[in-house]
């Protein structure tokens, strides 16, 4: 694989930094990277792995754009009101670089799809609104040994980690339990921002093996008094997702990779 002409001249200021480069470049074209949810996180996820020269990017979401969404979902405008958010961002997302393949897949994220959904993706990249969903991504990732970039947010506080794995606590480590609350939460356009180019950035580095990761550490940002802080996390060595003796609520022992089932 190449990098032609006309993506050396879209790419200029990628490759001038030695950390990327041509090598880096076609790294990122190979990659296939799973957004899950269009909305406030996604939009903004899936704008810059399309900016930046992601081969493939498979969009997953079930809903339609709504008026109450575009305080803070950019990759929709008015016009789009009614329509699915997949075709909103497949439209966006192909003006903005069309050499990038974009995959829509108007589907809920379940139990029952998400195996498809992450199937060939390098990274997963979190941009749904609840704990149930997320839990189910977080067991795709474990069981096919996907990285998985988690980020949430509420009002003017975000947050985002990195799970490796074999190599970090998964999501069920961090919340283990799962508070019930459906009601919709406040959030101030910027912050979806914020996170989701840091879990963008998290993603390009991932994929190029560079910098070091939000791995066993969760930051949390405050936009009222414009602060990071990191928080250490620990493994659950009881988790039953990832721990020692880890079912993945998903999937018979036949479907599991040889690693887990060495561990069984």
């Amino acid at each position: 694989m190449q990098i032609s002409s006309e993506e050396a001249i879209r790419y200029n200021r990628q490759l001038i930094l030695p950390e990327i480069g041509t090598q880096g470049q076609i790294k990122l074209k190979q990659a296939r990277v799973l957004i899950a949810g269009v909305g406030g996180l996604g939009s903004v996820s899936a704008y810059y792995m399309a900016a930046a020269g992601i081969g493939s990017i498979r969009i997953a979401d079930r809903d339609c754009v709504e008026a109450g969404n575009l305080n803070r979902q950019i990759l929709h405008g008015t016009g789009d009101i009614g329509r699915p958010k997949t075709l909103s961002a497949l439209e966006k997302l192909q003006n903005l670089n069309p050499d990038c393949n974009i995959e829509p897949i108007r589907e809920i994220i379940s139990d029952e799809t998400i195996l498809d959904m992450v199937a060939d993706c390098t990274v997963i990249l979190d941009g749904t609104d609840n704990l149930k969903t997320r839990k189910v991504l977080n067991r795709a990732s474990i069981l096919k040994g996907i990285p998985f970039i988690y980020g949430g947010v509420e009002g003017f506080t975000g947050m985002v980690t990195t799970f490796i794995p074999g190599r970090t606590p998964c999501l069920e480590c961090l919340f283990s339990r799962d508070n019930g609350h459906n009601e919709p939460i406040g959030i101030i356009g910027p912050v979806p921002g914020v996170i989701a180019s840091i879990q963008s950035l998290e993603a390009i580095k991932l994929i190029l093996g560079i910098g070091g990761l939000l791995t066993n550490n969760l930051l949390v940002f405050n936009g009222m008094d414009m602060t990071f802080r990191k928080i250490e996390m620990e493994k659950n060595p009881d988790c039953p997702i990832c721990g020692s003796n880890a079912d993945s609520g998903l999937f018979t022992p036949k479907d599991l990779p040889a690693s887990k089932k060495a561990l069984k």
